[in-house]
């Protein structure tokens, strides 16, 4: 690679490789330092994210306002009363549960749990 230098001086330098960025009368020098700009560039404006408020699947906006306005106490008791319902539920599913076996029992003939399962564990194949 061949250089071309505009003085002795400048060259010199370069060969004992000195950092232009610390030279004070270097233009990189200058550039760095903010020296002699004629006019100030405006500084480039970044746009802002704004944040919306809006409905999502299932509620609307007006829905989860609402909410968000209710007191303590109301969602509590929403949620309580919410609760009871669920255990309800899951109860009466229980006991039909435990209906509908005991009736299969009550029908069903007596097998062994082995023949339920029909040799899972490599036991003969038709």
């Amino acid at each position: 690679m061949i250089f071309r230098f505009n003085s002795s001086k400048s060259e010199s330098l370069f060969h004992q490789r000195k950092n232009p960025r610390k030279i004070a009368w270097t233009v990189l020098y200058r550039r760095m330092h903010k020296k002699g700009l004629s006019e100030e560039t405006a500084k480039r404006r970044t746009r802002r994210t704004v944040k919306h408020q809006r409905g999502v699947v299932g509620a609307s906006i007006q829905d989860i306002q609402s909410r968000r306005n209710q007191k303590p106490e109301v969602r509590a008791t929403q949620r309580k009363e919410d609760l009871a319902q669920r255990k309800a539920a899951r109860k009466e599913r229980k006991a039909e549960r435990k209906a509908n076996k005991a009736s299969l029992q009550a029908t069903g003939s007596q097998i062994s749990r082995q023949q339920a399962k029909g040799g899972a564990r490599g036991g003969l194949k038709a």
